[in-house]
């Protein structure tokens, strides 16, 4: 009797403890306990609580810790993310479709039998490898940010959007995805990127890597493209006539043409070795960057230059005119430009501001910025017959007439800006620009 009663209190044990799910980290008891699945923090959760449901959103309670995941058996959407985490085995969660993991210390995630995965989400984590070859429903892979040296994505043919910049990838093959639609590849070690197949693809991002050419001619229905920070020599983007946004800034561009690009909104083409822009067809540009080039023209005459509020045109020291809508409106709002620079409407214009070398060296105005006082100084030839200052918006400050090669100008009772300093001289006039600090 004795040894009966021993076997029936075994089996009550044993089924009780049957009946329960073992959560060894507390904070993720907790978090069930706060959503209801569980009352008393004592390392187990009632596994009929937990084997229905489908949803769990547990981010953000510092868990290290998973596991009794398993017996959630019916879950179809986890978002763990935000925890400390460092490992994460789904094997047992076979009904999983959405997975949110981001933000842990993951150096590895199992989820090859989650074949009805539709949605990995794993940035932010550790990575060193991921392997996603039996997710054949995946349509979304975001796995930036993490230490990945390579990405196979070939069986995962329904995948639309791929998400694996800030990685350590040297090569990347998408030519399996053809429903892609969204690639961002940045921050990697790329030499070469080929994306012929990838027809249906929207927005690419594919700076900071070491791409020296960049093959757009099927991509016919881009409207994003980031390339910047590569060393790309040319880019051919007369197929992809639905761009919106272009940064291609950080290259070894020689030459650009938009004239195709109509709808473009965002240009940016700083620092690189462009000589000339024109922008008269791109009657929607509302941002233009091009720094740092060695531009000697620049047509902006699209009939929109009062909707082109973020302007950078420094550092091209040879490019004297700049064509605009409206001068008067240039001056007064796009004020990033170099002193050598004039807002002009025609060529006409551009002609009497033309000064050759040779005159140009013979005038020198220092200090430049200047505190109000500043000098004008004609050197060898040059005869001076007046001066006229006039501010940003074209109103004469001061306007003498001289015939000293050196000639003092105070702007001290005027306010900080940029100043216009017109020189004329028995064979030419010449505009310098002056800034007072």
């Amino acid at each position: 009797m004795k040894h009966l009663l021993t076997i029936i209190f075994i089996l009550i044990k044993f089924t009780l403890f049957a009946q329960n799910t073992y959560v060894p980290d507390n904070n993720f008891e907790q978090a069930l306990i706060d959503l209801g699945y569980d009352d008393v923090l004592d390392d187990y959760v009632l596994t009929a609580n937990i084997n229905t449901i489908t949803y769990l959103n547990i981010k953000l309670k510092n868990i290290a810790d998973l596991t009794g995941i398993e017996d959630f058996v019916a879950l179809t959407e986890l978002y763990c993310s935000n925890n400390q985490l460092t490992s994460l085995d789904m094997s047992a969660n076979t009904n999983l479709t959405k997975l949110n993991c981001s933000s842990n210390q993951l150096t590895n995630i199992d989820v090859l039998a989650n074949n009805d995965l539709s949605f990995l989400f794993c940035y932010n984590n550790q990575l060193v490898s991921l392997d996603v070859s039996q997710n054949n429903a995946l349509t979304m892979l975001d796995c930036g940010n993490n230490l990945l040296p390579n990405i196979d994505v070939s069986a995962n043919t329904y995948l639309t959007e791929l998400y694996c910049h800030y990685n350590q990838l040297t090569s990347i093959d998408v030519s399996a995805n053809t429903d892609l639609i969204r690639l961002t590849c940045k921050r990697n070690q790329l030499t070469g990127l080929d994306i012929s197949a990838n027809t249906s693809l929207t927005h690419l991002s594919c700076g900071n890597n070491q791409l020296t050419s960049l093959d757009l001619s099927t991509n016919t229905s881009l409207i994003y493209l980031h390339c910047y920070e590569n060393q790309l020599t040319s880019l051919d983007l007369s197929t992809n006539t639905s761009l919106i946004y272009l940064h291609c800034y950080e290259n070894q561009l020689t030459s650009i043409d938009v004239s195709a690009n109509t709808a473009l909104i965002s240009f940016f083409c700083g620092n690189n070795q462009l000589t000339s822009i024109d922008l008269s067809a791109n009657t929607s540009l509302v941002e233009l960057w091009c720094y740092y080039n060695q531009l000697t023209s620049l047509d902006i005459r699209n009939g929109n230059n009062l909707n082109l509020d973020d302007f950078y045109a420094q550092e091209n020291p040879d490019l004297t005119c700049i064509f605009v809508d409206d001068a008067s409106y240039s001056q007064t709002n796009w004020t990033n430009i170099d002193a050598t620079s004039t807002f002009v409407e025609t060529e006409a214009e551009c002609d009497a501001l033309s000064v050759d070398a040779f005159f140009e060296n013979q005038i020198s105005i220092f200090p430049n910025p200047t505190t109000g006082q500043f000098t004008i100084d004609l050197r060898g030839s040059a005869r001076p017959r007046s001066i006229e200052i006039t501010d940003i918006t074209g109103r004469t400050i001061k306007q003498l007439s001289i015939n000293s090669q050196s000639t003092i100008i105070n702007l001290k009772n005027q306010p900080e800006g940029v100043y216009f300093v017109k020189i004329q001289t028995e064979n030419n006039i010449i505009i310098k620009k002056i800034i007072k600090n």
